[in-house]
């Protein structure tokens, strides 16, 4: 099931065209939205929210329609932005209340929610400070916390571990990832940082040029044809690759005590040819599993390629 469709969508800003008959199915549950700087990322998110009017084409989030259904589309998404969006001389709690009140929570319910996303985010004995005060990663957590107290249905969230130390950045994907794993709320991800969209999302889309480059699960796009395995030895053999080769793999390549090894059939298959070759040659496996490529090269492939 799909929380957002998109068809044919060109977004201009005088004549440059910054999304070019872009069409996708944006799925349920985590997404990373990928792509060099001036691919298209954030302009797709203004036209989600309802900032932006296409030029031509359609698109509907959550079952309303993005050209003519802006207020009601915002209050039921969440947006974290890139940029620091905090007002001088409020306190946290004072912030992220207002944020609620914005989005139609009433007063008193917006207060209270602020009091839960604050604590949650992790900035509870800070709730009562002035937001100018605090430093990146409290920024980062506050801008989170203002993107939530509303219970939205689905957050865009703009380069989340943007100016982050390395705890800060880990604090923050363990957030995103639990957002979407356990509180029910499907997370949009726009990030240039290839691993922080493999440690929380199960699918991405790729732009390129205002152009859609690739879509789909992450297990799929870093998937190799051929189905080979990688099989770790304790140390090296060839009486090992020769027992392999006589049972129908064959070896692609070898980094190390780690051989890439092709069959004919399914993985199972390879895999039990791989420990009958293991056996016959007295060899030790380590490790085995299905070859994949990295989430990089599939990226890279997508953006020259596409």
């Amino acid at each position: 099931m799909s929380i957002a469709s998109i068809h044919d969508l060109t977004v201009k800003y005088g004549s440059f065209e910054a999304l070019k008959d872009f069409t996708v199915d944006v799925p349920e549950g985590a997404v990373g939205l990928l792509g060099p700087n001036g691919a298209g990322k954030t302009t797709l998110i203004k036209t989600i929210l309802g900032f932006v009017t296409p030029a031509k084409g359609r698109g509907e989030v959550l079952g309303y329609d993005m050209s003519r259904d802006g207020a009601n589309i915002r209050q039921i998404i969440g947006y974290m932005p890139e940029q620091d969006c905090h007002i001088p001389g409020m306190s946290a709690v004072q912030y992220v209340a207002y944020a609620g009140e914005l989005s139609g929570l009433p007063p008193q319910q917006a207060l209270r929610r602020a009091h839960e996303v604050l604590e949650y985010s992790g900035l509870g004995e800070a709730r009562y400070r002035h937001v100018e005060t605090y430093s990146t990663g409290m920024k980062q957590r506050i801008k989170f916390a203002q993107a939530l107290v509303h219970g939205p249905k689905l957050l865009l969230l703009d380069e989340p571990t943007n100016g982050l130390d390395p705890r800060g950045r880990e604090e923050m994907l363990n957030l995103v990832k639990e957002v979407a794993s356990e509180k029910g709320i499907s997370v949009l991800v726009c990030s240039h940082l290839l691993p922080d969209i493999e440690r929380t999302c199960e699918s991405v889309i790729v732009l390129m040029n205002g152009t859609l480059r690739a879509s789909g699960k992450i297990r799929d796009l870093k998937s190799i044809s051929g189905q080979p395995i990688d099989v770790e030895l304790r140390e090296d053999s060839d009486v090992f690759i020769a027992e392999a080769q006589k049972l129908g793999l064959q070896l692609i390549s070898q980094t190390r005590h780690t051989f890439r090894l092709q069959g004919t059939g399914t993985v199972d298959e390879s895999a039990k040819a791989a420990f009958l070759a293991a056996e016959a040659s007295k060899s030790q496996i380590r490790h085995l599993v299905r070859a994949e490529r990295s989430l990089e090269d599939a990226f890279l492939e997508a953006v020259t390629n596409g």
